[in-house]
């Protein structure tokens, strides 16, 4: 589903992970009243694809959460890093050294909880440096979501 989504503009299965997400209890009980932090893409990688990915997730997860959970985009992307598929995990940390930054004007609120979405978990790389970024802006209560992994 995440390949049909990021590479073939497969829009059409947010419904169905929309669906599953409604169906995960436990997986609504961490989503529950948080501020869901999508991972961004370089804006020209978000313009040569026509959206994120990990922002349409986010979505699409606190709809199904519901109540207070929402989406607050709180992070840029600043360096137009290369694909991480190919890389081995200390590649992978290496190519995304500072390559996120807090976007202007974010308030980071101390007691709130945040969750940052992606589309899959590998190494786990990409999330440690978003949130890296996040700790840094006074962000205490930090999980993340995505819906793959491999």
């Amino acid at each position: 589903m995440v390949i049909e989504l990021k590479y073939h503009h497969g829009l059409h299965v947010l419904n169905d992970i929309e669906t599953i997400v409604r169906g995960s209890p436990h997986f609504l009980n961490h989503l529950k009243d948080a501020v869901l932090v999508p991972v961004p893409l370089h804006p020209r990688k978000e313009r040569e694809r026509g959206y994120n990915q990990s922002q349409l997730l986010a979505e699409s997860f606190a709809r199904a959460a519901g109540g207070q959970t929402r989406v607050t985009c709180l992070l840029k992307r600043e360096v137009d890093t290369l694909t991480q598929t190919a890389f081995d995990r200390r590649s992978r940390r290496e190519n995304l050294k500072n390559a996120f930054a807090l976007a202007p004007g974010s308030r980071i609120l101390p007691d709130q909880h945040y969750i940052l979405v992606d589309d899959v978990f590998t190494t786990g790389s990409t999330l440690n440096s978003c949130a890296s970024v996040l700790r840094d802006a006074g962000v205490v209560r930090l999980d993340v979501a995505t819906f793959g992994h491999g």
